[in-house]
C-alpha cells in the first residue's frame, strides 16, 4: 500500500498541472486532450511494435525508396485515408463515434463527432479527418513496404488505381456538365 500512496502523492501535482493546462487550452470548449494523448500513445505503441517486428524479421530496412514507389504509396495513402474518413461504405467503422449529417460531395458523407470531450471524441475526430488518418495509413503502408514490399505495392497499386479512376470520373462528369463548352447542360426549352 505504501507504493500506491507514494504514486498518489507524486502524481497529484502532475494531475493538477494537467487540469490547469486543459482548462487554459480549451477555454470552456469540450476538447479531448486526454483522448488525443491516448491516441498518440496508441500510435507510438503501434510504431514501436512495427519497429520490433521489422527487427525481429531480420529484414534490412531499405536505404532508399525509389521515387515511383514513394509516389505509389503517397497516392495510396491519400485514397485510403479518404476512403476510411468519408466513404459511405466505411460508415460502420465511424458509426460508434460519429453522427451522420448528410451527403458531402460525390460519394462521400458528412459526419460530426457524437461525444464532445474524451476518448470517443478523439477517435471520432481522427476517423472523420482524412488529413489525420493519412499519418496512420502512411505508417501502416511504410511498415508493410519494409516487411512485405511486393504485397504492399499491390495494395498501394489498387488504391492508386482507384484514385486515378476517381479523377477520371470527376473529369467525365465535368465534361458532361459542360466544362469544355463553358456552361452547364442545356435544358430543353419549349
Amino acid at each position: 500500500m505504501a507504493i500506491a500512496d507514494e504514486v498518489q502523492r507524486i502524481g497529484a501535482p502532475v494531475r493538477r498541472w494537467a487540469r490547469v493546462q486543459k482548462h487554459e487550452y480549451s477555454q470552456g470548449e469540450a476538447r479531448p486532450l486526454a483522448g488525443d494523448l491516448g491516441a498518440m500513445g496508441v500510435y507510438l505503441g503501434l510504431v514501436s511494435a512495427g519497429v520490433a517486428a521489422v527487427r525481429a524479421s531480420g529484414r534490412e530496412l531499405p536505404d532508399r525508396i525509389p521515387p515511383g514507389d514513394a509516389a505509389l504509396l503517397a497516392v495510396a495513402t491519400f485514397r485510403l485515408a479518404r476512403r476510411i474518413a468519408k466513404d459511405p461504405v466505411t460508415a460502420p467503422l465511424r458509426a460508434p463515434f460519429t453522427a451522420f449529417q448528410g451527403p458531402s460531395g460525390h460519394a462521400e458523407v458528412a459526419e460530426e463527432v457524437r461525444e464532445h470531450g474524451g476518448v470517443k471524441h478523439a477517435v471520432g475526430e481522427l476517423l472523420t479527418c482524412p488529413f489525420c488518418l493519412a499519418q496512420w495509413v502512411a505508417t501502416g503502408l511504410v511498415f508493410g513496404y519494409a516487411t512485405m514490399p511486393r504485397a504492399t505495392r499491390l495494395v498501394a497499386l489498387t488504391m492508386t488505381l482507384v484514385a486515378g479512376s476517381d479523377v477520371l470520373q470527376f473529369a467525365y462528369d465535368a465534361i458532361q456538365n459542360g466544362a469544355l463548352t463553358g456552361g452547364g447542360r442545356e435544358e430543353d426549352v419549349d
